[in-house]
């Protein structure tokens, strides 16, 4: 009697093995264990790397960049469809042949003459943008030359030997000086 209650108090109670065995498993591993629908879940999400479905993917978008880019254009072409519809009852009030062949013409040369200047513009501003790229770069390649030249010098200063073969120390104590100071 007397082990049987000091086992109720330390918390041990008399099972079977098997059920022991089974609860520190439990107990190890982390509880209860997935249930069918959660492994099966777990089992079908794609986490890897899938080249097929990489490709299908981008056919797809591309596809769609299409779609927009199609639907875009019919879009500007009704819009244009509806302003040419616009301007010809303006026409028809000019019953003249004559006078409808003028707007005709003022229109032909006033849209040449813009896109012309249009090309113009655009022309002159890359060769501004042009001339300053090689500007900026042609002063870039002065200002390096300028700084290998003085280092070359100062290299060729500090190499400097006395006949006897003695390094001359007064360049390399100007340099010294220098470093200093250029801290400061």
């Amino acid at each position: 009697m007397k082990n049987k209650e000091d086992e109720e108090k330390n918390g041990k109670i008399n099972r079977p093995k098997s059920i022991s065995m089974k609860k520190k498993n439990m107990m190890r591993l982390g509880g209860v264990g997935l249930s069918l629908e959660a492994f099966a879940n777990a089992k079908s999400t794609r986490n890897n790397y899938n080249p097929a479905l990489i490709k299908k993917q981008r056919e797809f978008y591309k596809n769609a960049k299409y779609v927009r880019k199609f639907k875009k254009k019919l879009k500007q072409q009704n819009q244009q469809d509806n302003l040419s519809s616009v301007v010809r009852p303006m026409k028809d009030e000019n019953e003249t042949g004559e006078g409808s062949k003028m707007m005709k013409k003022n229109k032909k040369k006033s849209g040449s003459y813009s896109l012309k200047e249009l090309y113009e513009k655009q022309h002159e501003e890359k060769e501004k943008a042009r001339v300053e790229r090689e500007s900026v770069i042609k002063a870039k390649k002065e200002e390096r030359e300028k700084a290998e030249a003085r280092r070359k010098a100062e290299r060729e200063k500090m190499y400097k030997k006395t006949r006897h073969g003695q390094p001359v120390m007064k360049y390399r104590i100007e340099h010294l000086l220098q470093t200093i100071q250029g801290s400061n």
